[in-house]
């Protein structure tokens, strides 16, 4: 029993700060694109300043995060043998779609750092969302250990999503009136 405790508490905490992680690195993309918009001499200032953070950031937190997550997470699997449960199945799909995530972010650091801007700022933006629908599918599904878990988490993506949309639609009107 002591094994597992140890190990779920070391794979939650590699899951928030690989998500963390991911979370202000493409916002950190999406200021880098908006960077590369500014006049030249802002430009020479914050571009690289850009690229160090994101490297440093994948290789200092990301990176070892996602390592983390993984080697708990198997850590974990092979204590409650996870493989035969159906909602754990599900998981491995977000997983893999989590897998891939960062494998394009990966891609996207690489390419913003050798000058290369195939993103605009606002399909950053939706990119980032991408992220918060594979974690709440997720955790989700952990938590309530049923596939509908994942349906739970959408639901709930969704709900709040729109929630927070109403806020901050209301509050800028209210400002703009």
């Amino acid at each position: 029993m002591e094994s597992y405790v140890w190990a779920k508490a070391l794979h939650l905490v590699s899951v928030v700060s690989l998500f963390a992680g991911l979370f202000y690195l493409v916002r950190l993309f999406i200021y880098h694109v908006e960077a590369l918009e500014r006049p030249e001499n802002e430009r020479a200032v914050l571009v690289p300043q850009y690229i160090l953070m994101e490297k440093r950031l994948m290789l200092a937190i990301v990176n070892p995060a996602l390592i983390g997550t993984t080697v708990f997470g198997l850590w974990l699997m092979s204590i409650i043998h996870a493989w035969v449960l159906p909602w754990f199945q599900l998981k491995i799909f977000f997983l893999l779609l989590l897998f891939t995530y960062h494998g394009f972010c990966s891609r996207i650091r690489r390419q913003l750092a050798k000058g290369i801007c195939k993103w605009s700022s606002k399909s950053l933006r939706i990119w980032n969302e991408v992220a918060t629908v594979l974690l709440f599918a997720i955790i989700f599904t952990a938590v309530f250990k049923q596939p509908i878990g994942a349906g739970y988490g959408l639901i709930a993506v969704l709900v709040l999503g729109g929630a927070g949309g109403a806020v901050f639609f209301l509050t800028r009107r209210s400002k703009k009136g």
